[in-house]
């Protein structure tokens, strides 16, 4: 049961928990939502679950700042695995912390995650990251043991399960090249519930996004559940939801386009009939604005949902497997907040094609997401550029 249905679509509205569902509150007008939930519970089948995930990504995306703040001062923070994708001890940590933190809840229902434990052990590194969770974890006077660290990052790998219809779903970093750079670039820690393949909730965290709120402070906790809508609020210990939509562009030639850092505009089919800019002061009728990049695909489903962005065009690469951690949660986060996310045959991402593991997705040509109102042109277009592509 959706919160409201407005008919309209704006970036940022704020709702209080006492209105009446039916009731439309006027534009521009804000509600403020100071609860662990910025709905009532009886609304959200999955709440507790929910409030679970945001509590494991909160205490997860706080293990990364203070993890990125020693990073450059010791190089043993610093690995490089054997895909040659740099991974720091704020992966393993994330990934311990959140299994530890929901398997205390929800012992029964098994993760879907990135990491495993060998290619720490190999490194010599498990007491860094025991160091990092201990810090973080809800654990009291206890302090978890090196093997306690090690079987919570092992239960998110490949073999740790055997239930499949019902799987946590977490990247503990998408953007690991953005946290690793020691600027703003954007990273995300991004967890998902998936329900007889639905993605039925989702929590992004994203600690240095630019500041939304008035008070200027940076970094920001987005969350959807079904039929719930999208939210943000302050990574801060306290702060206000704020429902997201998607933006209302209608034209092709005025959204605001997001690529993988590792593709260029000219690789993609749009650009059979559009050239990219990344000036938004001086664009052309036969240019499209391309945002500057950000460090992996959660940041840019991120982006469409809160509406800073309208579209996220990503084409697969026969060298690259397309991994479901990087996709789930930011596929409930857009649709919920309007938008849509498809293959770029216009087909929804099906998360069990991977019939044993449910780690790979298989989605025809690439994945298009956008704020729903771009979609069809945007799969038309496609359609017509890629037989010369």
């Amino acid at each position: 049961m959706h919160i409201l249905d407005t008919g309209a679509r704006f970036s940022a509205v704020r709702f209080s928990p006492v209105f009446s569902p039916s009731t439309t509150p006027p534009r521009r007008r804000h509600f403020i939502v100071r609860a662990n939930l910025p709905f009532p519970k009886h609304q959200a089948k999955y709440h507790k679950e929910l409030e679970a995930a945001i509590d494991a990504v909160d205490r997860a995306c706080r293990l990364c700042v203070d993890v990125k703040k020693s990073l450059f001062s010791s190089k043993e923070k610093i690995l490089e695995k054997n895909d040659q994708t740099p991974v720091t001890i704020a992966d393993f940590g994330v990934q311990a912390l959140v299994s530890l933190e929901l398997s205390k809840l929800f012992p029964s229902i098994p993760l879907v995650a990135e990491e495993d434990s060998l290619f720490l052990r190999e490194n010599n590194l498990v007491g860094s990251v025991v160091s990092e969770v201990n810090a973080k974890a809800s654990i009291g006077d206890n302090q978890l043991s090196d093997a306690d660290v090690l079987e919570a990052i092992d239960r998110g790998g490949k073999d740790a399960y055997t239930s499949i219809d019902v799987l946590q779903v977490l990247d503990p970093i998408d953007g690991t090249r953005g946290f690793l750079k020691g600027d703003d670039a954007l990273y995300v820690v991004g967890l998902a519930l998936v329900v007889d393949n639905e993605i039925v909730l989702g929590v992004m965290g994203c600690p240095n996004w630019p500041g939304d709120s008035s008070d200027g402070s940076t970094g920001t906790l987005m969350l959807s559940h079904i039929g719930c809508g999208t939210w943000t609020k302050s990574l801060q210990a306290s702060g206000d939801w704020t429902r997201r939509f998607v933006d209302a562009c209608g034209l092709v030639n005025k959204a605001r386009f997001c690529i993988q850092e590792s593709q260029s505009w000219e690789s993609l089919p749009l650009s059979a009939s559009f050239n990219a800019t990344t000036d938004s002061n001086d664009i052309h009728s036969d240019e499209i604005l391309l945002l500057p990049t950000c460090c992996g695909s959660l940041c840019k489903y991120l982006m469409v949902a809160s509406g800073r962005a309208s579209v996220f065009l990503l084409r697969i690469r026969t060298q690259r497997t397309i991994k479901s951690w990087d996709h789930a949660v930011g596929i409930i986060c857009v649709n919920e907040a309007g938008g849509k996310v498809t293959d770029w045959e216009g087909d929804e991402i099906n998360l069990e094609e991977d019939q044993s593991e449910r780690r790979i997705i298989f989605p025809a040509g690439g994945v298009v997401v956008s704020n729903g109102s771009l979609h069809h042109q945007i799969l038309e277009m496609i359609s017509s550029a890629s037989p010369t592509l």
